[in-house]
């Protein structure tokens, strides 16, 4: 077996073990599910209310410590959908997160005007430190412990964190996230949490989503809002959570809410 490590010492050190037999330097573990305990609350879902609930999970609603990634056409409602899903959760009691890395307080002040309820939702608007360091902005205000975070995007947020450091690189910033992600989906933070969050995600040139492979693993679920012949549609590619697969049509030419429609097979779909 050919191991390379670029450290000499700890070559050596990989080398000697594996020759013996007794790798002492670092050894993977098994675990058995039936041997791991749960609390029983991180499986009770988090639902809006509203037909969207079942497309997020089969239990109906968004599962405490999973994360979501979504995409969608420009102009189709990204932003506006996931605030109407988010304060939909505050209204149900949820504690809720608004991060934007692209709007400021006055271009949401557009969307509360026609949205009333997005007014009551706790928002981060990263614009707003633009002489800090926007990864340690971030670290501070998730470690109050959040049911649910909403972030908008996950390019900007990363952009900002590449900007402030010098030298570092996007895919090192988009590490950073990450290891916050995962930290309080496990409930790393004060109040002890599983936070769940949703991505607004950028797509490459080919229409697929952006991002290292740690963060497509990462990703309970991809979403993606497309305009189709029947008009807007939200739907999973991916749900480990094991919600509806089917498009979901939406409107947004209804005031105060997104107004949810009806759903379709995606194998109807033109």
């Amino acid at each position: 077996m050919n191991i390379i490590v670029k450290n000499q010492k700890t070559q050596t050190q990989v080398e000697r073990s594996l020759t013996k037999g007794n790798f002492k330097t670092w050894r993977p573990t098994t675990v058995k599910m039936n041997d791991l305990s749960f609390d029983k609350n991180l499986f009770i879902p988090m639902p809006t209310g509203k037909k969207i609930d079942s497309l997020f999970s089969a239990d109906g609603g968004l599962m405490k410590g999973t994360n979501y990634a979504i995409v969608g056409d420009p102009g189709v409602g990204k932003s506006t959908v996931m605030l109407d899903i988010l304060a939909d959760l505050n209204k149900q009691g949820k504690k809720t997160l608004f991060i934007s890395g692209e709007m400021n307080s006055i271009d949401m002040h557009g969307y509360v005007k026609r949205y009333p309820k997005f007014g009551d939702l706790d928002i981060l608007f990263m614009g707003d430190y633009i002489e800090k360091d926007p990864l340690v902005i971030v670290k501070s205000i998730l470690s109050e412990g959040w049911d649910v975070v909403l972030i908008d995007s996950m390019a900007e947020v990363c952009g900002a964190i590449a900007d402030f450091h010098t030298g570092m690189s996007h895919k090192r910033a988009e590490t950073e996230v990450l290891n916050l992600l995962e930290k309080h989906n496990k409930a790393e933070n004060r109040d002890k949490v599983n936070t769940a969050f949703l991505i607004i995600q950028q797509v490459t040139k080919m229409g697929e989503f952006a991002g290292s492979n740690r963060f497509k693993h990462m990703m309970t679920g991809m979403a993606h809002m497309k305009f189709m012949d029947e008009g807007r549609a939200f739907f999973f590619s991916k749900n480990r959570r094991g919600g509806q697969m089917d498009a979901l049509f939406f409107t947004l030419n209804t005031n105060r809410n997104v107004g949810w429609l009806h759903t379709q097979p995606m194998n109807n779909l033109s």
